[in-house]
């Protein structure tokens, strides 16, 4: 879809949208999508992937290099794995095919608010083991550019920065294989 017809979601639109967003499933949710980004402008949709400690989301850059490092420059794991919520990114994106320019990894039908998923509770999706972390996800000016003022506003305060609907971030702690389809379930 060219860029030059996108029209984003108003404000407006964005809070009607809120109650369909907040009734995600707590539990037993479903991985919708899942985006690699092999370079940091460029993603790439797959129907399956691994998933590892040593490597991330395997075809993404965050093991070549990370916004956040750790003290000896290695790529930080607390910001390894992306994951958003398809309710909110559905209403944002406007469009299936626009859903991959928000840069997360795993995209869920789940309540991904700090009551549901705080930091320490882990996912099960397909065979691997997500850590949710206590490092912010918040959209940043890319995301804004993709999606309007409106959404990066919605995301950013209030009910939508309350529910953590921008998404969260999260390191893998056992390797497995991902699968669109695949149940998310919250585990000890």
């Amino acid at each position: 879809m060219p860029e030059a017809r996108i029209r984003h979601a108003t404000r407006e639109e964005l809070l009607a949208g809120l109650e369909h967003i907040l009734k995600s499933p707590s539990d037993n949710g479903v991985l919708e999508g899942i985006v690699t980004r092999p370079e940091p402008s460029k993603r790439v949709e797959v129907e399956s992937c691994d998933i590892s400690i040593a490597g991330g989301v395997a075809g993404d850059h965050w093991a070549n290099g990370s916004w956040m490092s750790t003290d000896d420059g290695q790529p930080h794991p607390d910001v390894q794995v992306s994951i958003m919520n398809t309710r909110c990114l559905g209403l944002i994106a406007q469009a299936r095919e626009r859903w991959p320019l928000a840069g997360d990894n795993l995209l869920v039908d789940l309540d991904l608010s700090p009551d549901n998923t705080p930091p320490g509770q882990r996912l099960a999706i397909g065979t691997a083991i997500i850590e949710i972390t206590d490092v912010p996800h918040a959209a940043c000016s890319s995301f804004i550019e993709r999606y309007g003022r409106d959404a990066g506003v919605f995301v950013n305060t209030g009910p939508g920065r309350e529910n953590r609907l921008r998404g969260l971030l999260g390191r893998v702690v056992k390797d497995g294989r991902v699968s669109i389809g695949d149940r998310v379930i919250k585990t000890a």
